[in-house]
């Protein structure tokens, strides 16, 4: 695979070990983070080769308190029209979810901690193939979500929603967190402690951060995966 340039868009500023810059440092690609709040303005599509848009606390529609959502949605539209490579992870899922013509929602119940995720069948005749196994555990916070779009291949489902993920074209939308770190964690834990409560899918602070640290290794090794078929015919 040939080096590439991978963009990036955060929308806070968290400062902990991140898994996903690491990896592109491992394979030799260049990684760039723009905090998209802070932005002024977006990079020209053609300077770089695929783009991952991460998490936030906020909702696609908070443009209110967050009007900056309103050029990413623009900018986002762009790239994904100009079938560029990319990955969207939690609220970059619910973008990506939106542009498709889906509805994204509050969903019934949040969904915080280490669940069980199986694997949708048709995902194994795309792209994807078996990168990822029928069933495996990965970590989930999160309350917003998605109706599956219509022109988009069903990744992913749990026990508390149907839809946590889907493939359209070269492009992967994630709604769990495979990319988990430990440091990362702990921060929403302590920051986001008042969501930790008695819940049918929701978990303790004890239960989410009383894991083995090789499940977080496991979950990264699968992202490995994922990121290996998704980047391989880009040049």
């Amino acid at each position: 695979m040939s080096k590439l340039k991978l963009v990036c868009l955060r929308h806070n500023d968290y400062r902990g070990r991140a898994y996903l810059p690491e990896w592109a440092a491992a394979q030799g690609h260049r990684w760039e983070n723009l905090l998209v709040p802070q932005l002024r303005a977006f990079p020209p599509i053609d300077s770089y080769d695929a783009l991952i848009v991460v998490g936030g606390p906020m909702s696609v529609w908070d443009t209110d308190s967050c009007p900056w959502l309103v050029p990413e949605k623009d900018y986002l539209g762009k790239v994904l029209a100009a079938d560029m490579p990319v990955l969207g992870i939690c609220l970059g899922a619910q973008l990506m979810a939106e542009w498709l013509g889906s509805r994204v929602f509050v969903g019934p119940h949040r969904e915080i901690g280490w669940f069980q995720i199986k694997t949708a069948p048709a995902s194994r005749g795309t792209w994807l193939e078996d990168a990822l196994p029928d069933r495996y555990e990965s970590f989930f916070w999160h309350g917003d979500t998605f109706d599956h779009p219509t022109d988009a291949v069903p990744l992913a489902r749990s026990a508390a929603y149907p839809n946590q993920g889907f493939l359209w074209r070269r492009c992967a939308a994630l709604q769990f967190h495979l990319e988990v770190t430990p440091e990362w964690v702990r921060m929403l834990c302590e920051r986001d402690a008042d969501q930790l409560v008695d819940a049918p899918h929701i978990q303790s602070a004890a239960q989410i951060l009383g894991k083995d640290p090789d499940l977080y290794r496991r979950n990264n090794t699968l992202i490995d995966a994922l990121l290996d078929r998704w980047l391989l015919d880009t040049h």
